[in-house]
């Protein structure tokens, strides 16, 4: 026993002096540390502001923006703070684009499609009716040559747009009656936004754009007789159902993409990191918002049929699908002829979507019709 103590004396000695040899390194490292941080100036905070086309406390399409603002502050440890105002505060849900535009407000989250009167050929970055679905849209983003399409519309705005988001497949809407020809379109008044109202017109709809926050009201006071809004993601937590009970399947909006819009100077001056930071934080919440709207549709859905039995689910009929694609693709075809650009980015969506299409037959389509029960 006393050979083993002898022997651990020392080794313990040893421990000592290592440990107070560490402590004293750790010590100068606090010390130079604390030199070094009192060294460097403090960065300050830069604020942003961000208006949105939707209220207070919208869900999914609000709680991206708030994502994004909160990566972005945490991953920028702060150096960039967004403050988000919705639609209750600035009062101008279809001005984004104008008063990120002005620098009013340094970014924005709204819709592409809702600038259709200034610039026609935004439209193509939400989403075209009989167009490309959420996963072919977004390969043609970031793989087909869109985003560059969409820098060379936007940059004529003095603004950066960034896909913000996507619905998925939107329902063709709520509707107070049954519509079973076309004649029972002719004189209907309808809330649909985008090339799809359009397409309506075309067929005799009567057609109107109203901010979200005032559909409800509208359709309860017959202000219109249908309104398309998202999808049972959204669509049952604005009681629609209760007023107009036939539920359309979609073709007007495959793939509805959200949009950050970015002042470009406000942008072009950020260091690179931050610039960086921004469209990560963006991309991410875009996509989640993606993930939690198909997941939020099929969680409502379920429930349509045990909470909802008087939503009655209907298809348009061949009749009238075929009548759409027509007048489609005649205002495809006029807008083309008059504007160069809307005929790039719409050659560049056709020849993307006949390429990924064949994929998406072989792979989801065929998959689907198999096994579907």
């Amino acid at each position: 026993m006393k050979q083993l103590q002898n022997f651990i004396k020392p080794i313990a000695g040893l421990v000592v002096l290592i440990a107070l040899a560490g402590l004293a390194a750790c010590g100068k490292q606090q010390q130079t540390a604390a030199v070094t941080a009192a060294q460097e100036p403090e960065k300050e905070t830069i604020v942003w502001r961000l208006a949105q086309t939707w209220g207070t406390g919208f869900p999914i399409f609000g709680d991206a923006v708030i994502n994004m603002a909160d990566m972005v502050k945490e991953m920028s440890g702060g150096e960039l703070e967004i403050r988000i105002d919705s639609a209750n505060k600035h009062k101008a849900a279809f001005g984004i684009l104008d008063m990120v535009n002005a620098g009013q407000y340094e970014m924005g989250h709204s819709a592409s499609y809702y600038w259709k009167g200034k610039d026609a050929s935004t439209m193509f970055f939400t989403t075209m009716p009989f167009g490309m679905i959420a996963p072919e849209q977004y390969a043609w983003f970031y793989y087909g040559g869109g985003m560059e399409l969409m820098k060379e519309v936007y940059d004529k705005h003095g603004v950066y747009s960034f896909p913000g988001g996507n619905t998925g497949n939107q329902m063709g809407g709520w509707f107070r009656k049954e519509i079973n020809t076309l004649d029972d379109l002719k004189g209907l008044k309808m809330r649909v936004p985008g090339f799809a109202g359009e397409v309506l017109s075309k067929l005799g709809v009567v057609v109107t754009n109203i901010a979200p926050g005032e559909l409800y009201t509208a359709l309860d006071r017959g202000t219109i007789d249908a309104l398309e809004w998202v999808g049972p993601s959204l669509d049952l937590n604005m009681g629609f159902q209760k007023i107009a009970p036939y539920y359309y399947t979609g073709w007007h909006e495959p793939a509805t993409e959200l949009q950050f819009l970015v002042n470009k100077g406000k942008f072009d001056a950020l260091p690179n990191h931050l610039q960086k930071i921004l469209t990560i934080a963006m991309q991410y919440a875009a996509y989640d918002m993606y993930a939690r709207s198909y997941h939020e549709s099929a969680v409502n859905w379920a429930s349509i049929e045990k909470e909802y039995p008087e939503v009655k689910i209907r298809t348009f009929s061949p009749e009238i699908i075929s009548a759409m694609k027509q007048a489609n693709d005649e205002l495809l075809a006029e807008n083309a002829a008059s504007d160069p650009t809307f005929k790039e980015i719409l050659d560049s969506q056709n020849a993307y979507m006949k390429m990924a299409r064949k994929w998406t037959e072989i792979s989801d389509y065929a998959y689907l019709k198999d096994n579907i029960e």
